[in-house]
């Protein structure tokens, strides 16, 4: 049934283009249930790279691809998504008032900076028991990445010698536990601060960067997933099988352009597959994302939980690469 809501809720809201100062916490109006949509009662989110991007409006095509050239159609952010469903409309068929949730709403809207977010069913999953709301909110994007940019980028296939650069951060940190689950070797790549908590996350083999240049390694690799872009592409070809891949998901916005305009062109000359990765969300990926957490075969790894008035700075620790894994928020 279309449910009409005229109760308020907080929010954190924003009316420009900027860095994370315009971020407030605001009252505003709950949302309205559509017969299509599930209203969540949010208990906690998580931020993302793509979270700032759209915060500040950069690169350019952000503001093309969702509107708002001088000022943004999207007022709150936040697309990872864990809660209780509150209402369902009457054409949803998936899920009832009480179901626990998780999932990634950017292709809905997004809106999970807040108490309350109405949500697509197809961008929901049901959360295990075994794991808190502030665990699964840790998942969608950033799993959801790592596993497209693996399985359907990389092509992985079990006994491969895999490569995770940016091994510590929120893609990097799950692309290196779900390696290990396709049944690769997985070397992971990270700073000398972060080895402890790389190492806790099973990779085989933990190079610290800055203490060792891994493109002077005797190693050939099937497949290299690039979450940091520190380097170029090129700079990984050295240790790159003839025939093998790299993916590149996250980092310099810069090159993640030009591998995605020039990658193919790169891929004929090179004899190696150069790719980068455009994630889609996915409720059947998401499904499978929950039945590897159900049964510890992933999980996340959270640097710090937030609190809903303290997002912004999330973000801008985020934004200024302190991380390890995911940072949280508590809503």
């Amino acid at each position: 049934m279309h449910k009409t809501m005229n109760n308020k809720m907080k929010a954190i809201a924003r009316s420009e283009y900027g860095s994370a100062e315009v971020l407030n916490l605001e009252e505003v109006d709950q949302p309205i249930v559509s017969n299509q949509g599930v209203l969540v009662k949010v208990h906690a989110t998580s931020v993302n790279a793509g979270d700032w991007h759209l915060m500040r409006g950069t690169p350019f095509i952000v503001r093309l691809i969702y509107g708002g050239l001088r000022q943004p159609k999207i007022k709150i952010l936040g697309f990872d998504v864990a809660g209780r469903v509150e209402a369902v409309g009457q054409e949803v068929t998936q899920f009832k008032p009480g179901d626990e949730v998780f999932g990634d709403l950017s292709a809905c809207g997004f809106g999970a900076f807040a108490e309350y977010v109405c949500a697509a069913e197809s961008a929901l999953v049901l959360k295990p028991d075994t794991i808190s709301f502030e665990s699964a909110a840790a998942v969608p994007g950033a799993a959801l990445a790592a596993l497209q940019g693996l399985r359907d980028c990389g092509h992985i296939q079990p006994g491969q010698k895999v490569l995770i650069s940016g091994a510590s951060g929120g893609v990097g940190s799950f692309a290196v536990q779900i390696a290990k689950a396709f049944g690769a070797e997985v070397t992971a790549l990270c700073s000398s601060a972060k080895i402890d908590k790389v190492r806790l996350l099973g990779a085989d083999h933990v190079i610290d960067y800055t203490q060792v240049d891994i493109t002077q390694s005797s190693i050939d690799y099937d497949l290299i997933l690039d979450a940091a872009a520190y380097r170029s592409a090129f700079d990984y070809f050295s240790i790159l099988k003839p025939g093998g891949t790299y993916v590149l998901v996250g980092g310099s916005t810069a090159r993640f352009f030009q591998i995605l305009l020039f990658g193919s062109l790169i891929s004929k000359f090179s004899r190696r597959r150069v790719t980068a990765l455009t994630s889609t969300p996915s409720q059947a990926d998401l499904q499978l994302l929950k039945d590897w957490l159900a049964l510890g075969a992933i999980a996340p790894l959270i640097d710090h939980i937030y609190s809903l008035d303290k997002l912004p700075s999330a973000i801008c620790k985020l934004e200024q690469r302190q991380v390890a894994g995911k940072v949280v928020v508590r809503v």
